[in-house]
């Protein structure tokens, strides 16, 4: 029996490059299809297929495109026609589509491309050389400078299960705050969702989580609409920072402290034993919340009930089964 939130989730919206859906939108009129995303993320998100190369008029098959100067002045130009610069174009496609794209939860880029690459694309000098350090793609460094607390990832870094994770999370907790606003930011929505994210917070970021508590302390001076947008930027911070088998333990004991009172001794041996073997990287981090969500089921509380932290995603994505 599935742990029951008194909060369901969303189903958010997500960007994504387009040739990462199987689209054939390369240069080479091929794509470079994610599973992860065309099938497993498919089932809990809605895409919007983006390709900037083609929405500025660049057909398929078409000559490639790459990154020439420093990280500080980029261009993307034709590998072969030096005179094909598509710079500016891509730059006013990302300004556009960053102002169009509000209701977006995340976006998901290709990697290493000279249009959608987030880090680690090639910069070539004059002389056709790979300059370090390595920059961003035109269309991706403009929408994110303009969208900068929406979740973004590359599509390689999803493979691994931790960023996957972490990613994943994120683009929840932007969704949940993008519905607080439809609904209307009053400090008391802002401090229920802050209360629903304590331990998340607490496992990702500690110290940024008592910062925010602080300025949520003086929520009263404020205008919500005022503090929100500084209290959200905070908390996709916080966020982003992964949270660690460290932080993890901390919450894990947190949240067991709740069943001190209700757990026989064996119980309470048990569980602490599998937050230990989880500690130790010997079991999952699926293997105690299992656990703790038995337990809670058996002993509900309502504080914990209200904990994102006890299921921040959909469950049968199955995220914490390899972290």
């Amino acid at each position: 029996m599935p742990f029951r939130q008194s909060t369901s989730l969303p189903r958010p919206k997500l960007g994504i490059s387009a040739c990462l859906l199987g689209e054939p939108v390369r240069y080479n009129g091929g794509h470079k299809e994610s599973r992860l995303c065309s099938h497993t993320f498919a089932e809990h998100f809605d895409f919007v297929h983006v390709c900037p190369e083609m929405a500025i008029g660049l057909g398929t098959p078409r000559e490639p495109i790459r990154l020439v100067g420093t990280p500080e002045q980029t261009r993307a130009v034709g590998t072969v026609n030096r005179e094909l610069d598509v710079t500016d174009a891509l730059a006013d496609y990302g300004r556009k589509m960053a102002a169009e794209l509000d209701d977006l939860s995340g976006f998901i880029f290709m990697q290493k491309s000279p249009s959608c690459g987030v880090e680690r694309v090639k910069i070539y000098s004059e002389h056709g050389m790979p300059s370090q350090p390595e920059g961003q793609g035109v269309f991706a460094r403009v929408f994110c400078e303009l969208r900068p607390e929406l979740p973004v990832e590359e599509a390689g870094r999803l493979n691994d299960p931790v960023l996957r994770e972490n990613f994943v999370t994120r683009v929840f907790a932007y969704a949940q705050w993008q519905q607080l606003l439809q609904e209307g930011l009053t400090r008391k929505a802002i401090l229920s969702f802050h209360s629903r994210y304590k331990y998340q917070l607490m496992a990702n970021h500690p110290e940024q989580f008592r910062t925010l508590g602080r300025m949520l302390g003086e929520i009263g001076l404020h205008d919500p609409n005022e503090l929100g947008p500084r209290y959200f930027k905070g908390v996709m911070s916080a966020l982003k920072r992964c949270a660690t088998r460290g932080t993890h333990c901390n919450v894990l004991y947190h949240l067991f402290g709740y069943l001190r009172n209700a757990l026989s001794p064996a119980d309470k041996q048990e569980m602490q034993r599998l937050i230990e073997q989880y500690h130790s990287g010997i079991v999952p981090l699926v293997v105690p919340l299992t656990l703790l969500k038995h337990h809670f089921r058996r002993h509900p509380h309502d504080y914990v009930i209200e904990q994102s932290y006890m299921q921040p995603h959909p469950e049968d994505l199955s995220l914490r089964n390899a972290i």
